[in-house]
């Protein structure tokens, strides 16, 4: 299981580094002609270029290790450099932030989440809403009316990293203000603004 599980982070840590090396590739292009575009159209370029890699199947990096994380991160925060011209060596999250775009560990879990959010809405896919199911214990830490999700045991790290586990595990750290919304757009708009406060916290 150990080989199995190091051979497993192995190939994650290679997914991510294509990622990172096609996302450089982009930006390094975007830089060539940042002085040629207004920074509204640079960061529509940003968007399309470099975080939609970013966030395809990010899902599956929910609790990677830090490092994993760290080289996506790095390609993020280029991006908003170069959005913002400032030097290579600058602080990123302010520009992060004046962006409104949520860091790349916040990313993972708004994609997680959503997708737990729409499973709940619409039983579908069927092969992952069978791993979810409502927390029904008769005593609970929280008010009765907040939809809770059983979240199974799990000895291993990758066990815990697994769908079943990290889903509801995620789902239930949110507030209820959260996760008693009724509508996808609600649910979209407050999800983000709590991440949002929690990455920049």
């Amino acid at each position: 299981m150990c080989g199995y599980g190091c051979f497993g982070l192995f190939l994650e840590d290679k997914h991510v580094s294509a990622v990172a090396q096609s996302c450089n590739y982009h930006a390094q292009a975007i830089h060539h002609i940042r002085h040629l575009l207004t920074t509204d159209l640079v960061q529509m370029l940003a968007c399309s270029l470099i975080l939609s890699r970013i966030d395809y199947c990010n899902a599956v990096l929910h609790g990677a290790p830090s490092g994993t994380i760290h080289k996506l991160q790095r390609v993020q925060s280029n991006a908003t450099r170069i959005v913002y011209q400032t030097p290579r060596r600058s602080h990123a999250y302010p520009l992060l932030k004046k962006l409104h775009w949520l860091p790349v560990e916040q990313r993972i879990s708004y994609k997680l989440v959503l997708l737990t959010f729409k499973i709940q809405q619409t039983s579908a896919p069927a092969y992952l809403s069978q791993h979810i199911r409502a927390y029904s214990e008769t005593r609970s830490l929280r008010s009765s009316d907040v939809p809770l999700l059983h979240v199974p045991f799990r000895q291993t790290t990758i066990g815990k990293r697994s769908f079943s586990c990290a889903a509801p595990t995620t789902w239930n750290s949110l507030p209820a203000s959260v996760i008693n919304c009724d509508t996808l757009s609600v649910f979209k708009s407050r999800l983000k603004t709590h991440l949002f406060i929690f990455g920049y916290s």
